[in-house]
């Protein structure tokens, strides 16, 4: 059996069937009022999600993903080689306390916002070499913590510039193995850090736009691959600020991106929700492509989509001391097959 393959100087591609068995995505009050409420799996009434604080509530909303990931995929968690995960709370607690509940064996991830593809393209390499039969992927974030952790309590009530963003309230699950009906993962393709000297965390999106367009390009490169052999491609959490940062390094980089080019951050909230710039955090990106876009493909809307999760590798200590923002960007392509439709 062979297995991933290096193509180019950063993309594995997957030999051996790699599909996605399973996903989920859990969100707070705000995501499921907005413009993909139908999408979710689950949407919880308030931000303490039945919990006694905001941090035991996101890490509740990441076992309800993947124990509903497992379940729709008529499995059991004993069944599950490894898990893979990630947040943005200081030593992946999240993350990490997750994986004390749920006793499978665990391989805990940081890449900032851009850990739901990571952890993937990460579980996609395990299934892929024939180290696992399944794996589950799954990241978290929340609102108040994240605001708690790198700037103010909400109690303060600070004001904010049009370029912050709204971190995502949520959490979402894939899980992979070999074979079925689901869509494909046929490559990753490994970002690298960038740094461009952005020293704003109220704009994320300036900060983390090379970053994406950085593996947008090497993708390419990579594979062979150009904007028109994707359906969609979407970033994770750019936002209105970023988005357009990354069209323009993209055009100059001789690279159209057309209409099928967009934003996670852009796609959850509706535009009478003050979000600022749009939706950040890990949960970003993973609860719009566990809950929306692999739906979607799963109906036959997409055959060929990549997914470029982005994130900030900043901390509360690194801006404290004036450093730059640097930033990383991992991109996973999924395909669905001609005449396949899985269970969405």
């Amino acid at each position: 059996m062979t297995g991933t393959k290096l193509i180019g100087k950063s993309t594995w591609e997957f030999q051996n069937d790699v599909r996605v068995l399973s996903s989920a995505a859990t969100v707070g009050p705000m995501e499921g009022e907005g413009l993909l409420r139908e999408s979710f799996d689950k949407i919880y009434p308030d931000l303490y999600a039945g919990e006694e604080t905001w941090e035991k509530a996101e890490r509740k909303m990441l076992e309800d993903a993947v124990s509903l990931a497992i379940e729709k995929a008529g499995l059991t968690p004993e069944q599950i080689d490894f898990y893979l995960a990630g947040d943005l709370l200081n030593q992946n607690i999240s993350a990490s306390f997750s994986a004390k509940t749920n006793q499978i064996p665990f391989l805990g991830v940081y890449g900032a916002c851009s850990t739901s593809m990571l952890s993937l393209a990460l579980a996609a390499v395990l299934v892929d070499g024939g180290y696992a039969r399944h794996v589950i992927a799954g990241v978290s974030s929340h609102n108040c913590t994240a605001e708690k952790q790198y700037r103010y309590p909400t109690e303060y009530g600070g004001q904010k510039p049009e370029t912050a963003q709204w971190t995502v309230t949520g959490a979402g699950a894939c899980l992979l193995g070999r074979s079925g009906d689901g869509p494909v993962v046929r490559y990753a393709t490994v970002g690298k850090v960038t740094d461009l000297g952005v020293k704003n965390p109220m704009d994320m999106g300036s900060a983390m736009a090379p970053a994406a367009a950085q593996t947008i390009q090497a993708h390419f490169a990579d594979t062979g691959r150009s904007p028109e052999d994707y359906d969609l491609i979407v970033t994770g959490d750019l936002a209105k600020v970023g988005l357009p940062i990354a069209r323009e390094l993209l055009k100059n980089a001789g690279f159209e991106m057309g209409e099928h080019f967009a934003d996670c951050g852009l796609m959850i909230y509706t535009q009478k929700q003050e979000t600022f710039a749009g939706g950040s955090g890990c949960a970003c990106s993973a609860v719009v492509t566990y809950g929306h876009l692999l739906r979607e493909m799963m109906r036959n809307k997409w055959k060929r989509i990549l997914v470029v999760a982005t994130g900030a590798l900043l901390s509360t200590v690194s801006y404290q001391q004036g450093e730059a923002i640097p930033c990383i960007a991992h991109a996973v392509a999924f395909e669905m097959e001609e005449g396949k439709e899985g269970k969405a």
